[in-house]
């Protein structure tokens, strides 16, 4: 089935001035924070914020929900691109990457499965690896869908997520999750 461009406008227009970081990780949200090195039971529910400046503070908390089968985490910071982590993060199992900061048109992305970077795009170099044959057809129907090829946070990163993961990240999706939220060890940051 052909992949249909997501609606990414909400990133663009509220959040274009912040950073964040989504992470999904094929695991429980209590491993997550484990290997990050937080403590479950130090996290505290509360909702996705409504607006970018809740969290926008340095050691701003992070989020994490379950979807489906994957954690799904929230950082207002650049902990995506943080290559020794999520690698680390990705030990045993699939993770992806996305981060962005709009106002600077900066975005990142990342596919690591078991350790191992697969696939990265990073900011004005481009791609940081080749792009593996799992990728090719995606790539594909992004190119007939963004001929210009925008920068991946204006669509192309979702639908690679989409792909990667089997999820479509919407607005109504972050709103709609069960979030904890709680703070990360600063030795975890970059």
């Amino acid at each position: 089935m052909p992949l249909q461009p997501p609606d990414v406008s909400w990133l663009r227009g509220e959040y274009a001035e912040e950073c964040y970081s989504f992470i999904y990780v094929r695991t429980t949200p209590e491993q997550v924070v484990a290997r990050l090195g937080g403590r479950w039971e130090d996290f505290t529910p509360g909702p996705f914020p409504e607006g970018p400046d809740a969290y926008s503070a340095p050691g701003a908390p992070v989020g994490v929900t379950s979807i489906g089968d994957w954690t799904f985490l929230f950082d207002p910071d650049w902990l995506g691109t943080c290559e020794d982590l999520i690698t680390e993060l990705s030990r045993g199992t699939r993770l992806v990457s996305q981060a962005a900061l709009g106002v600077k048109d900066l975005d990142y992305f990342y596919w690591c499965e078991d350790g191992e970077i697969r696939f990265g795009w990073g900011g004005d170099d481009g791609f940081l690896t080749e792009v593996p044959a799992e990728l090719a057809g995606t790539m594909e129907e992004i190119d007939r869908l963004y001929p210009s090829l925008p920068r991946l946070y204006r669509g192309p990163a979702f639908l690679l997520v989409e792909h990667l993961t089997g999820i479509r990240m919407t607005e109504h999706l972050l709103e709609s999750s069960r979030f904890r939220w709680g703070v990360i060890p600063p030795a975890t940051r970059p």
